[in-house]
């Protein structure tokens, strides 16, 4: 009979117990987010503390009452800068048009910040309390000495004293640091939205498309009823009160949002999209004479195990701007210092987008 050396036993009872040891550390890593989810502090969450539904609650009655508090002033500002600032049809029309631009192009630095620096948690939290400086529409609006006198009545032709320099730029002022603040939230509350679900988890994303939905919803509920309740208050009772409850209204959001933060699962800022656009098109320009491969199976690709770690998916090639497709050209077909393996991600995100 052939003697088993206990060595034998022990190599088993290693196998066994790396064996065992390999699946508890799998069982324990399902119950995490997989898509690269953190905490404000840096680590891992668990999808059954943080996250989901949950934490989007804040985010959805957030976005209703600001988008209240937002609309309540744009809806009726030419009529104010009009009735109240003495301003003519087409200055006041002016005025509202350079602002509303002015709010559109905001949220590209507050996203810049948000990918490339501060993430987009804090960036929304510092630029709420720029927001909240809406407090100093309300005063210019309630303070007697920042707008002019009434208009007088002569016969037919009433008679107005136009807003001086002072009066104008106070309120134009507020306004302006109102687009500001905003430029910081409008991008990144949605995306905030969207971080609450794993796309890895098939649940998960389901529930995503369902929170755009509910986030609309909410958003477009806000401007309902700041277009009839807010409006007809600012026509009828007044103006200190008709902004008096957006700026209140603001306030609210702000805390409802802050009430959910230790709920919420946070994403790690990547840098720039816009730089990884500018080094694609770089590439693509530097390879555009070389002939595009007939499989994608012939582009540079990142490995499998590089989009596990920083929890994406991978973005596969498609016929649509085929003009900037040679970026993922294979350097070894053309200059070696091209750009190559490093922006095929960047690449195919470009592309999406």
């Amino acid at each position: 009979m052939r003697s088993i050396h206990p060595s034998m036993y022990e190599v088993g009872d290693s196998l066994t117990f790396g064996h065992t040891e390999m699946e508890s550390s799998s069982n324990v890593a399902q119950y995490y987010a997989q898509d690269g989810s953190v905490d404000l502090k840096g680590n891992p969450v668990l999808r059954s503390q943080r996250g989901g539904w949950f934490a989007c609650y804040f985010i959805v009655v957030y976005e209703a009452v600001e988008r209240m508090a937002y609309q309540g002033i744009t809806s009726n500002l030419v009529l104010y800068l009009t009735r109240n600032l003495h301003q003519g049809t087409v200055t006041a029309a002016n005025n509202v048009t350079y602002w509303v631009g002015t709010g559109y192009l905001m949220p590209v630095l507050g996203a810049y910040v948000a990918d490339a620096h501060l993430g987009r948690y804090w960036t929304f939290v510092l630029s709420s309390a720029i927001y909240f400086l809406m407090c100093l529409l309300t005063l210019a609006v309630s303070l007697p000495s920042l707008s002019p006198p009434p208009c007088t009545h002569q016969g037919d032709a009433p008679k107005c004293s136009p807003a001086s320099v002072l009066q104008v730029g106070v309120f134009l002022g507020a306004l302006y640091v109102v687009a500001f603040g905003s430029g910081g939230t409008k991008p990144n509350i949605s995306t905030i939205g969207a971080d609450q679900f794993d796309e890895f988890d098939p649940q998960e994303r389901a529930h995503k498309i369902s929170f755009f939905n509910w986030w609309f919803f909410s958003s477009f509920l806000g401007t309902l009823f700041a277009s009839i309740v807010l409006v007809f208050i600012q026509d009828n009772v007044g103006w200190s009160l008709g902004y008096g409850i957006p700026t209140i209204a603001l306030l609210l959001s702000v805390s409802i949002f802050l009430s959910g933060t230790r709920f919420y699962r946070h994403k790690v800022p990547q840098g720039s999209p816009l730089t990884r656009m500018a080094r694609v098109i770089v590439a693509a320009i530097r390879k555009w004479n070389l002939p595009l491969p007939k499989g994608a199976a012939e582009l540079d690709e990142l490995d499998p195990e590089e989009y596990m770690r920083k929890g994406q998916f991978r973005i596969l090639p498609s016929d649509s701007l085929r003009l900037v497709g040679t970026y993922a050209v294979p350097a070894i077909l053309s200059d070696p210092r091209s750009f190559s393996v490093d922006v095929t991600h960047a690449g195919f995100s470009t592309k999406q987008r």
